[in-house]
């Protein structure tokens, strides 16, 4: 019976941490062994006006700190010029990235679903017949990007102290299996990197062979376009150590100090990169590695040397690269995980590499296969989860990796290379046309279960600019936005049809031009999620009845707010707190009748009510980033906030704190007036007592 007890104890123990955990979650709040991993943000050095790309960005934190940098300089209502593109291959992966990235309420991201080694470069060629089709022609031709984060897919053996089940599991032919696919991420990345910009590789891995050795070799093939940065004197206090120039590669059992050492032991699946120098070894040809038959003898069926056998005599090879500007950040300096981080600047462009053009289509090569088998049992660095692979399980990779091929070098540079992810069929252009005009592609009815289609992407939903002028001309009507608030053409769907849209998304003009640029070359972005929700459909009984059936979104309204001029009103601290505290009010209720009476003369449907301070009496007052406002639907006779639960908690919480430091400062105040009143008294009466004095000496 005790011990059932203490199982039950336990058990709630570890509910309640994980409570917290999903609390701590929802604020943002992170363990010391999570704030590691947003250090290689900081090195990217983003300005508010950079096209910034992460190319393996769930569950979404470092997004989450590249939106924030952008914003920083940002004043309230207005957007930055930059944008953020978020890309990660797992579909479910990419579900949590768009709910971390919820909470920013930003019209600058992009959440794509594309395999990060083929992100598309959207080049639209000299020589593409769809560029006089479409009227609309975006501003930019390709999609190239001022700042790379690529933090690849890795082992995860620098997250051991936060996941330590992946002891059971670990073992060295993870990295080895990895590092083909981390020199493709890259060198795509670089591929689509702008001359002068910088990109940052990064890993949670201590294994040379995916730090090391992928920046060496994406060196090497880049030659001197692309410098590793020395940002030693950056973030001084942050401990770390310097890059390796030397390493040998472990591979069951044995370690090796070249690629000779490899072929030796006939370990064909480890590749000449993983080495230092990246020297190929050539075996001569005499026939040592084929039996009578004249077949290939397999390092299984042949008995090899002794794997233990001591390798401290081999000349281990150095590198000439000076690696030593990479940064190693290990669990024992400072108390942490482990993380690697490299920061690269392309000087010029990618050398030209003539390659056989490879068309991809919907077939994967035996290469990519086994790649994305050893992708689903290895962790993202980002999230340290468990490692799904056994020894039996690296030994198959460590094998098959001689099968493929190193990298296919697919630059944007190179001319002669067609885009592999332009599939499309002949009547595209058409297609994007209208989808540019904000039509359907055909005219024929669209059912409501009936499989959503964003290009060649089949069950995502598309992506279609809103160009519905009665729908738009009744918002800005019915809200009066003003012309200073970029509307037209800012404004998207999801919905194919036109006449069923719930939601209505806002775009930034970076975005907007992004999202042409994609229609113009067949929509090869698959985007899971775009646009800030701007305004949503009122489906009830009273919003089929009001002016306007669409309302605006809590995510939405900070971006329009400072351009309303009609259903606006301005409430004082305790008005504003029923309204959260009982959610509908009527207007004879109103602690302020002035109030109560201005709420019935607004027209039916959505309003904004914006907190005022309680010195402040006139309207409007000046919308800063303190400014808190809710939007509320005008009904009959009564007022009803549209605000969840949750957010009504969080913003009671939030004018409760504005309350006490308001009474506190007034406290201040009135201290210091009396202190200053009482001063002047006293002056006064020493004053008195002085011609008191005096008058009497006479």
């Amino acid at each position: 019976m005790v011990f059932v007890n203490y199982i039950l104890l336990c058990f709630i123990q570890s509910m309640y941490y994980y409570f917290f955990m999903f609390l701590a979650s929802s604020v943002f709040i992170s363990p010391k062994c999570l704030c590691l991993m947003q250090v290689p943000p900081l090195f990217l050095d983003v300005s508010p006006n950079h096209f910034v790309l992460d190319m393996c960005a769930a569950p979404g934190s470092k997004t989450f700190q590249l939106l924030e940098i952008i914003y920083q300089s940002t004043k309230p209502g207005s957007l930055p010029d930059g944008m953020v593109i978020a890309n990660d291959l797992d579909v479910q992966r990419c579900n949590l990235l768009i709910h971390q990235t919820k909470r920013m309420c930003t019209a600058n991201l992009i959440v794509t679903n594309n395999e990060a080694q083929h992100f598309p470069g959207c080049r639209a060629h000299k020589n593409f017949s769809k560029a006089s089709e479409i009227e609309l022609e975006p501003p930019i031709s390709q999609l190239l990007f001022d700042r790379v984060l690529c933090d690849v897919p890795c082992s995860g053996d620098g997250t051991l102290r936060k996941a330590p089940d992946l002891w059971r599991k670990w073992n060295s032919g993870m990295g080895n299996g990895l590092h083909p696919l981390q020199i493709q991420i890259a060198m795509r990345g670089l591929s689509l990197l702008k001359v002068g910009g910088r990109m940052v590789y990064s890993t949670c891995s201590m294994n040379p062979v995916e730090n090391e050795a992928v920046v060496a070799e994406i060196l090497r093939r880049c030659g001197g376009s692309v410098e590793l940065v020395d940002v030693s004197s950056e973030l001084p206090q942050l401990v770390r150590r310097p890059g390796l120039r030397n390493w040998k590669v472990r591979d069951r059992g044995i370690w090796l100090s070249s690629h000779k050492d490899a072929l030796k032991f006939h370990r064909f699946g480890i590749l000449p990169s993983m080495f230092p120098s990246g020297r190929r070894y050539v075996a001569p040809t005499d026939g040592d590695h084929k039996n009578e038959n004249g077949a290939n003898v397999n390092s299984e069926d042949e008995p090899m040397e002794d794997p233990m056998i001591s390798t401290d005599d081999w000349n281990e090879e150095v590198s000439d690269i000076p690696l030593e500007r990479c940064m190693r950040i290990v669990p024992h300096d400072q108390n942490s995980g482990a993380f690697f981080i490299a920061v690269l600047h392309k000087l010029s462009p990618l050398p030209v590499i003539q390659e056989k053009p490879s068309r991809r289509g919907n077939s994967l090569t035996k290469r990519d296969e086994i790649q994305e088998k050893l992708s689903e049992q290895v962790t993202e660095c980002n999230n340290g989860v468990e490692l799904n692979s056994e020894d039996a399980a690296s030994e198959k990779f460590s094998e098959a990796a001689s099968e493929a091929d190193l990298i296919e070098k697919e630059m944007d540079e190179t001319a002669s290379v067609p885009d592999p992810c332009n599939t499309d069929d002949e009547n595209d252009s058409e297609k994007a046309k209208l989808l540019v005009e904000g039509e359907t592609p055909s005219g024929k009815a669209v059912g409501k279960r009936k499989l959503q289609i964003q290009g060649k992407w089949k069950g995502v939903d598309p992506v279609i600019f809103f160009k519905d002028e009665a729908i738009i001309n009744s918002i800005k009507a019915f809200y009066g936005i003003d012309e200073s608030f970029p509307f037209g053409g800012h404004l998207i769907s999801r919905n194919i049809d036109n006449n069923h849209v719930k939601r209505i998304y806002y775009i930034s003009k970076s975005v907007k031009d992004v999202l042409e640029l994609n229609l113009l070359v067949g929509q090869q972005l698959k985007i899971a999620s775009v646009g800030l929700k701007m305004f949503e459909r009122q489906t009830s009984r009273e919003g089929t009845t009001a002016p306007c059936s669409f309302r605006i979104s809590s995510e939405g309204l900070p971006v329009i707010l400072p351009h309303i001029t009609k259903q606006i009103l301005y409430a004082s601290p305790v008005d504003f707190k029923h309204l959260l505290q009982y959610k509908a009010i009527k207007f004879m209720d109103f602690v302020d009748a002035e109030f109560g009476e201005k709420a019935s003369k607004l027209m039916m449907g959505c309003s904004v009510i914006v907190l005022r301070d309680a010195k402040t009496s006139s309207e409007p007052i000046q919308l800063d980033a303190s400014t808190i406002a809710i939007g509320c639907w005008k009904g009959r006779g009564s007022l009803s906030v549209m605000v969840t639960a949750i957010d009504c908690q969080e913003l009671l919480e939030r004018l409760s704190a504005r309350m006490e430091t308001e009474k506190g400062s007034s406290a201040q105040e009135n201290n210091v007036e009396g202190v200053e009143l009482q001063d002047m008294n006293g002056i006064e009466e020493a004053e008195r007592s002085y011609t008191t004095k005096e008058a009497t000496n006479d």
